[in-house]
């Protein structure tokens, strides 16, 4: 019987004393001292145990339970005292770890491109004006000459919140908002967001960016607009670009002209970015309508001025070679970290 006391106390201590972590002991404490554990299963039951060997049984029991349960209060304090110190050193800082390095922000594309074509501008003696992107239909249609049977001034074209708002389909209403306040000269740009329903594609989306500009005085000439034009897409494109102006139609604007660039990329010989035609098309322009200056209370007879509007993402996409126009709007980090 001592001998089998023996062997259960000897299996108990093992057990502990294999315990890897505080969990595995948790095991090890149900397995040992359970209502069903080694300890209860295995020593000798009281009485089943003749009477004359009952105080040395029951004494070699004792010792045993109390050694296994000191054995098992010692591994789970060497345990838990292993677990903080792993805790511990977790926590700790190496301060011999190389630093690390942090990502700087960097500028969207479309705000580059903005801020290179606004410090142009702005060099030549433009200045910077802002309007709503909520506007009235008198600003964005009324003013600008836009007839009522016009396609833009379609439900299915325009974005109309009543009969007479919208958002704006173009930021010509500054132009319009900016006479109206201001007696002549009037030299500005207009940059800002605007909205058609345009489906979205590669080349097409429903909300985009546009720069326009306005120039009114005396004795302005279409002249002065293409010289103005050719100095920005110098500045914009390179000292070697050529323009090429060809007639267009614009409500707002007598004569009108489509401008094109000589493609930068080939220098007009031909390549897939200019579509082998040797040009870009990069912005409409024209000499503004003397009935948009009457309906800003300036005397067409004696003021001329031109306006011009180009796509701020069209420009952006020309300039570094950017596929699809989505890619501005998808906030891809990939995309956005090349700039």
């Amino acid at each position: 019987m001592e001998a089998e006391i023996q062997q259960v106390e000897a299996e108990a201590l093992a057990c502990i004393a294999a315990a890897g972590d505080l969990a595995a002991l948790e095991q090890v404490r149900q397995a040992v001292f359970g209502r069903r554990g080694l300890l209860a299963s295995r020593l000798p039951d009281m009485k089943n145990v003749p009477p004359e060997q009952r105080p040395l049984v029951g004494r070699r029991r004792n010792e045993v339970q109390q050694a296994v349960q000191a054995a098992f209060e010692a591994r789970r304090a060497e345990l838990e005292k292993a677990a903080a110190e792993a805790a511990r050193r977790a926590e700790e800082l190496d301060v011999t770890l190389p630093g690390r390095l942090l990502r700087r922000g960097r500028k969207h594309p479309l705000t580059l491109v903005l801020e290179e074509i606004v410090d142009i501008f702005v060099g030549m003696g433009f200045s910077v004006a802002e309007g709503p992107e909520v506007e009235l239909e008198y600003y964005n249609f009324i003013a600008l000459n836009i007839p009522p049977d016009h396609p833009a001034r379609d439900d299915h074209d325009s974005f109309y919140i009543t009969d007479h708002l919208l958002l704006r389909t173009e930021t010509s209403a500054v132009q319009i908002r900016t006479m109206e306040k201001q007696d002549p000269p009037v030299r500005i740009i207009a940059p800002g967001r605007v909205y058609r329903r345009d489906a979205v594609d590669a080349t097409h989306t429903h909300t985009f960016h546009q720069v326009e500009g306005l120039l009114v005085d005396e004795h302005i000439t279409f002249g002065d607009l293409k010289g103005t034009l050719h100095s920005f897409a110098r500045a914009m494109f390179g000292a070697d670009v050529r323009m090429r102006f060809r007639p267009d139609h614009f409500p707002f604007t007598e004569p009108s002209a489509e401008a094109s660039i000589s493609c930068f990329a080939c220098g007009g010989s031909g390549c897939g970015l200019c579509k082998q035609t040797g040009w870009i098309e990069v912005l409409g322009c024209g000499m503004v309508h003397p009935q948009v200056l009457e309906n800003c209370g300036y005397d067409s007879e004696r003021l001329t001025g031109y306006a011009f509007g180009m796509g701020l993402e069209r420009l952006a996409m020309l300039k570094y070679g950017i596929p699809d126009i989505r890619l501005f709007f998808e906030n891809d980090l990939r995309f956005l970290r090349q700039f």
